[in-house]
């Protein structure tokens, strides 16, 4: 059993600190969607008048719009759809809907793969192009009972890298390294890495892990957590200091009460205690600031923790409709090897999670050394931690 200094509950918020960690909670604007808005209208060959169609779904290209007709209708969807989607719309027991009314669609892109949010009411239909294909959702309108969401448990690897302005972002030091876990049962948890566990590393030898990515690459680093923890998360996502900043500003800062005043002495800045926005800049410097810290590395870890979750809930506040933007903001300063299929599912299942059900730790342990290095040795309290975390729930 973890002590509550180490493993606590948190709100449903804080799972989604992944889309936080991850994509830096934007929720900018999508693009226009690719091959136009489903303009709605008809045209007769005697040019008159056309006639008028009210659009099912305000916002969705033509094609995308007419998928989801039929996911409503009852339609096999056939190849328009994957398998787990399939089974779970076996669950219909209203077939022969019509789309609800007020649908709506958010449509942007991760990593030039077009994707959709498509919401009716408490339904959620999630959607990746260019040919849209439903990868997933939850529909409670039409007596679907099981969300199609991937499964579970499953985690993912968010990175920030310590690459500086020109500098290369993924072969840089890993300056934050967070596990993101969904059980798919409605729990979750993250767990972040103290930077100088001493571990075996994929490129040979033993290290500090997050020397990984510096030796070899965001895959490099990601197997390097995969073999410490034993956990088999699905991919990375990493981040770096001035795409940090970006997304922050680009949103209008964070709001968050800090605790504590910080002298963040490495950025020459002081993040005064109370309720305040945080400019990217600020935010930075909050996250990363250790040397003043009573506890250093662990006590800047718990700042990271404060300022994702504070993040995560404007994010959450926008709902998942706002994911496309997200992670179309994100593509543009970020890197990562999950696909679009598996970025979106994970990034709306986060707003499934049970507030009773999402827990925080931190995988630390005592100091040592490895010849003139300073070293967190990797022990029971971070094996303990790893094995609760299996089964992707923290709670």
């Amino acid at each position: 059993m973890l002590g509550p200094a180490r493993h606590r509950r948190v709100a449903a918020l804080t799972a989604s600190i992944a889309t936080v960690a991850l994509l830096g909670a934007c929720t900018a604007d999508p693009e226009p969607p690719a091959g136009g808005t489903n303009a709605g209208t008809t045209t007769t060959a005697a040019g008159t008048p056309p006639a008028t169609r009210t659009p099912a779904v305000e916002g969705a290209p033509a094609d995308l719009a007419s998928l989801v007709e039929r996911l409503y209708g009852g339609s096999d969807l056939g190849d328009a759809a994957n398998a787990e989607t399939v089974k779970s719309l076996k669950e219909r027991t209203a077939p022969g809907s019509t789309v609800p009314a007020g649908a709506k669609a958010a449509v942007g892109s991760w990593f030039d793969t077009p994707i959709a949010v498509v919401t009716a009411g408490d339904d959620v239909t999630l959607a990746v192009g260019p040919t849209w294909q439903v990868v997933g959702g939850w529909w409670p309108s039409l007596g679907v009972k099981t969300a199609a969401l991937g499964g579970g448990p499953r985690w993912v690897l968010a990175l920030g890298s310590d690459a500086r302005k020109g500098q290369n972002l993924v072969r840089s030091r890993a300056d934050t390294l967070q596990v993101v876990g969904l059980d798919g049962k409605g729990g979750g948890g993250v767990m972040g890495m103290a930077r100088d566990l001493w571990v075996p590393l994929s490129t040979g030898g033993k290290g500090k892990i997050n020397s990984a990515m510096a030796l070899g690459g965001p895959a490099a680093q990601l197997d390097t957590v995969r073999k410490a923890t034993g956990l088999p998360i699905e991919g990375y996502a990493v981040i770096g200091f001035e795409g940090f900043k970006q997304l922050i500003d680009d949103q209008g800062g964070i709001p968050i009460v800090v605790p504590e005043t910080v002298n963040a002495s490495h950025a020459r800045l002081v993040i005064e205690k109370g309720p305040q926005v945080l400019s990217g800049k600020e935010a930075l410097a909050y996250a990363r600031e250790r040397k003043t810290l009573p506890d250093g590395d662990f006590g800047r870890s718990r700042h990271q923790g404060q300022l994702l979750v504070a993040a995560a809930i404007k994010a959450k506040l926008a709902g998942p409709i706002a994911v496309p933007g997200a992670l179309t903001s994100f593509s543009t300063v970020g890197q990562s090897d999950l696909s679009a299929e598996e970025m979106l599912t994970f990034a709306a299942g986060l707003y499934r999670v049970n507030p009773t059900q999402v827990g925080r730790g931190v995988a630390a342990g005592p100091f040592g050394w490895a010849g003139s290095q300073s070293i967190v040795v990797l022990g029971d309290q971070a094996r303990r931690l790893f094995a609760s975390f299996a089964d992707g729930n923290l709670s």
